[in-house]
């Protein structure tokens, strides 16, 4: 599934070059493609639905006679992911944030779900695997519903950002995802590549702890994706066009880790995300 935001535009692209390229005998079992979950959101090139400014990450269990991102919510909590064995729901930066190439999961509690859970993280071979206590959309997230309905597997990326779609990620991401559906026995066709990172497991720190915009202006980064930062170090200035004589705000990175990801327009708003930072991951 891709286009739960609309302006995530990586796995909208990598589902539409897959529905073009099976053919029904490539298949064993169901594959359900939705590459474009939320449609009006897609259409209109945002994270939310114009029609009820819609987070359809944000509307899981819906509601059959709601607004339309809670229709379609529904729709897919009651009608498609029962019976399903893996969710794959594939996310970006959209247009504020540029991830490290990441699959994500939130961490099962089973010893024996985890370990799935990290072999699909390396079958997929993206150059970092992270790890998370719970979705941020709690239980209104897919990952909530998954849950309601048998803690069904649920994988996640983040690919990039920035508004753009990157060449070499969504070769990358093809290719990972061709494995995992051959891992799985849905695809009876080899896939081509063999992944080529050894990924780097990390876990993402709690939301409270990401770096946040004190105040509306200018972001002056001082850190970069993958750099590894230390507790109370400067994570970046925030400048004010309107007041050139009023001295910038510098925002520190509370928790120390490697840098997920970034705000990707130099331009913010009180309470936007600016940084979060994962730290290194071994689990037992």
């Amino acid at each position: 599934m891709a286009g739960s935001h609309g302006d995530e535009w990586e796995g909208q692209i990598m589902l539409i070059k897959l529905i073009q390229s099976l053919q029904v005998q490539d298949i064993q079992g169901q594959l359900i493609i939705l590459p474009g979950a939320n449609a009006p959101a897609v259409e209109a090139g945002q994270r939310v639905s114009p029609f009820d400014d819609g987070n359809l990450n944000r509307s899981f269990p819906g509601d059959p006679n709601g607004t339309p991102t809670m229709m379609i919510a529904h729709f897919i909590e009651t009608v498609l992911l029962p019976g399903c064995d893996l969710v794959c729901d594939f996310h970006s930066g959209g247009s504020s944030l540029e991830y490290l190439p990441s699959t994500v999961i939130v961490a099962p509690k089973s010893a024996t779900q985890l370990r799935e859970s990290l072999d699909l993280i390396r079958i997929f071979g993206l150059p970092v695997g992270f790890a998370t206590d719970a979705s941020t959309g709690g239980d209104r997230s897919l990952t909530g519903a998954c849950d309601r309905l048998g803690s069904i597997p649920c994988l996640s990326t983040e690919l990039g950002g920035g508004g753009s779609a990157s060449r070499h990620l969504l070769r990358a991401a093809e290719d990972g995802l061709a494995r995992v559906l051959h891992y799985l026995g849905l695809l009876n066709i080899a896939p081509k590549e063999p992944h080529s990172y050894s990924t780097q497991l990390l876990y993402r720190i709690r939301p409270n702890d990401f770096v946040y915009s004190p105040a509306k202006g200018l972001f002056e980064p001082l850190a970069s994706l993958g750099e590894n930062v230390t507790d109370g170090q400067a994570a970046g200035r925030v400048h004010f066009t309107e007041e050139p004589w009023r001295r910038p705000i510098t925002v520190h990175f509370e928790v120390g880790g490697i840098v997920l990801c970034r705000r990707f327009p130099a331009r913010a708003n009180l309470g936007d995300c600016l940084f979060n930072v994962g730290r290194t991951w071994t689990p037992e």
